[in-house]
């Protein structure tokens, strides 16, 4: 069964008001069903396994590892060895950062469950300290694992993209970014989903 994104009126109200071009946006694109993946060690082994590869890739690979250990669960990724881990697909180096993920969560020098306690920059910080994870695979976890809803990645190409779109820019700045991006707070993974969708050409034409 699948989980999505939830949002509604109320942030797509506050969106509407701070921008009315991503509120027009919104408005011609309609709601974006998004599913999430609240599992964390599932959620961050897909996200590693994804990385530089397509998703039809990716998809394919986690499947093979799924039906390898019946259960996701850290444990089970922890008594297999790197050889077993590569043999569905994956490359050396993803296999080590997914059995060392795995390793900590075991032992419990990683424990997910304290980040309802931390705020985004902290979970950020503890994220990158993991290897094979950096600030971009961090803040789509917060966003599609976690549910934390103000996260815009100046890091993602599409978000840039479709911001480049969205306001009619041929470049963007850090500081122009920062300037739009405080419009959407604190709604801003909401609005994410919006500009990846212009990204991805799903904004219909004016009548």
């Amino acid at each position: 069964m699948s989980t999505y994104f939830v949002y509604g009126e109320k942030e797509l109200g506050h969106l509407r008001r701070n921008d009315p071009i991503l509120g027009s946006a919104i408005d011609r694109i309609g709601m974006i069903t998004r599913a999430i993946e609240p599992d964390f060690f599932t959620s961050i082994t897909r996200s590693i396994i994804g990385q530089q590869i397509s998703t039809k890739a990716q998809n394919s690979i986690f499947e093979r590892l799924n039906d390898m250990v019946g259960t996701l669960i850290p444990s089970a990724i922890a008594h297999l060895s790197i050889e077993e881990l590569q043999s569905v697909g994956m490359t050396f180096r993803k296999a080590e950062y997914i059995q060392g993920i795995a390793y900590k969560m075991v032992s419990g020098e990683l424990d997910p469950t304290s980040f309802s306690t931390l705020n985004d920059d902290e979970v950020i910080k503890e994220l990158v300290t993991l290897k094979g994870i950096g600030v971009w695979t961090s803040e789509m976890i917060l966003i599609f694992c976690l549910q934390r809803p103000d996260v815009v990645s100046y890091g993602d190409l599409a978000i840039i993209r479709g911001m480049k779109m969205l306001y009619g820019l041929e470049t963007i700045t850090k500081k122009e970014f920062d300037a739009i991006r405080s419009r959407f707070s604190p709604y801003g993974s909401i609005a994410s989903l919006y500009i990846w969708a212009v990204a991805g050409g799903r904004l219909p034409p004016l009548d």
